[in-house]
């Protein structure tokens, strides 16, 4: 697992219940809200200062989640909404930026996230994911979704890959 996690150059989320807790919350108007960890939030700003590629793979169709990943470094062509068959935008994502599937880590809950973390180099679950989830993970986070899941397997990457260093200066100018 070591040489695997080694490999990674990108990570590409689901959201609903990866970075988030999967609650969402409606307004008579059926505007959705969702809550996002912000310690989540920080480890993607830290993949982006270090260079990592980022994505995200929901098939939330909300331009709110696009604001929001785009506060951390994403880029908005980079979050794929509405999607319905997850593969064919994480092809794409590979495609864009030469990169080889075995070279992402992907964060999924549920059934649609399957195929992508069987393609990836690291599929990754938060600890409530579906069960059928959990046995297709690479890893399981102690965490759960939108408490923490993607800031432990970010952090354990780059630590790894000894780029989990803070630059105050560079993050003042990018974010």
């Amino acid at each position: 697992m070591e040489e695997r996690l080694k490999a990674i150059k990108a990570f590409v989320f689901d959201v609903d219940g990866v970075l988030t807790d999967g609650g969402i919350l409606c307004n008579l108007d059926g505007e959705l809200f969702r809550t996002f960890d912000s310690k989540d939030g920080f480890a993607l700003r830290m993949a982006y200062m270090h260079g990592y590629r980022l994505g995200v793979i929901s098939g939330g169709r909300s331009e709110s989640i696009r604001k929001r990943f785009s506060q951390c470094g994403m880029k908005p062509e980079d979050v794929y909404l509405g999607s319905r068959d997850k593969i064919e935008d994480f092809e794409d994502f590979c495609r864009k930026y030469d990169l080889g599937p075995e070279e992402i880590m992907y964060f999924g809950d549920d059934l649609p996230d399957i195929p992508v973390m069987q393609a990836c180099g690291c599929g990754v679950a938060p600890c409530d994911a579906v069960d059928d989830v959990l046995e297709a993970a690479d890893l399981v986070s102690p965490k759960p979704g939108g408490k923490g899941c993607a800031r432990h397997a970010i952090e354990l990457v780059m630590k790894l890959q000894g780029t989990w260093d803070l630059d105050v200066q560079d993050y003042k100018r990018k974010f």
